[in-house]
């Protein structure tokens, strides 16, 4: 198998981001937050105002006294806080895992299998999985546009014209939402796809875009490159040309007579 260079099937970043807040958790605390804050601060230059000049419009509006207005900025400053550290807590580790192993697809060779797993402390729920399909003799010149991306059926076709053979050069899972992904705490990963040495050589890249919604509505994303390493010496599988062969016994040594 050839070594492609770094960066093979496109700059596509791999770092796992925040891409939604759920509005109700998140952009009704700031917005009630901002609006005491704006209100705090009518107050406090009305308060600074002559009786005069407090005696005319726009200044005779008191929209609310100055120390339960206070309490309440407090409180809502607190809710917002506290609901950024917890969403810090429940945020999900999306991680992923590849390596050769033997018996995932027919044929005796070792297949490349690209595994994920959430490494977080709670449960996260699917939301769902994109595919991008890079073929041999492709070179795309920037990120990967969100029209590019597809769904596993038509990864599958992509695939099939392109000659490779479902179950036999290649396997995908697939997932629906609402799948959950269990915080284990172990690295156990869920496979994702399996593939052959064809599968590797003639397909440039194959990248799975992962979105899942934690405990708080917050949506996340990762997008693994499901072929990288797989053309790298340091894991290349190491095949047995036929049976393994059995080890030599040593000899041992007879005891010694007394």
């Amino acid at each position: 198998m050839s070594n492609p260079p770094s960066g093979r099937g496109g700059p596509v970043s791999d770092a796992q981001r925040r891409i939604r807040r759920n509005p109700w958790l998140f952009t009704a605390p700031l917005v009630l937050l901002c609006l005491l804050v704006a209100v705090l601060a009518w107050e406090i230059v009305r308060g600074n105002l002559s009786e005069a000049t407090r005696a005319h419009w726009p200044w005779r509006l008191q929209l609310m006294p100055e120390e339960p207005l206070a309490s309440l900025l407090a409180v809502a400053a607190g809710a917002v806080l506290a609901r950024a550290q917890y969403a810090r807590t429940v945020r999900p580790a999306l991680g992923w895992r590849s390596d050769y192993v033997p018996g995932e697809l027919p044929g005796g060779a070792k297949a490349w299998s690209t595994g994920v797993f959430n490494g977080g402390q709670h449960n996260t729920v699917l939301h769902r999985v994109d595919y991008f399909v890079v073929l041999e003799g492709d070179a795309p010149a920037g990120p990967v546009p969100e029209g590019a991306w597809m769904s596993l059926a038509r990864a599958g076709e992509l695939l099939g014209e392109a000659g490779l053979r479902p179950a036999s050069d290649f396997r995908l899972a697939s997932f629906g939402a609402g799948f959950p992904l269990v915080a284990t705490g172990t690295y156990e990963t869920i496979t994702v796809g399996v593939f052959s040495k064809r599968f590797i050589d003639e397909v440039r890249a194959f990248h799975l875009r992962i979105q899942v919604v934690d405990s708080v509505g917050d949506t996340h994303e990762r997008i693994i490159d499901c072929l990288k390493g797989a053309r790298e010496p340091v894991v290349a599988p190491v095949e047995w040309p036929g049976v393994r062969p059995r080890p030599v016994p040593v000899p041992r040594a007879a005891p010694r007579a007394e």
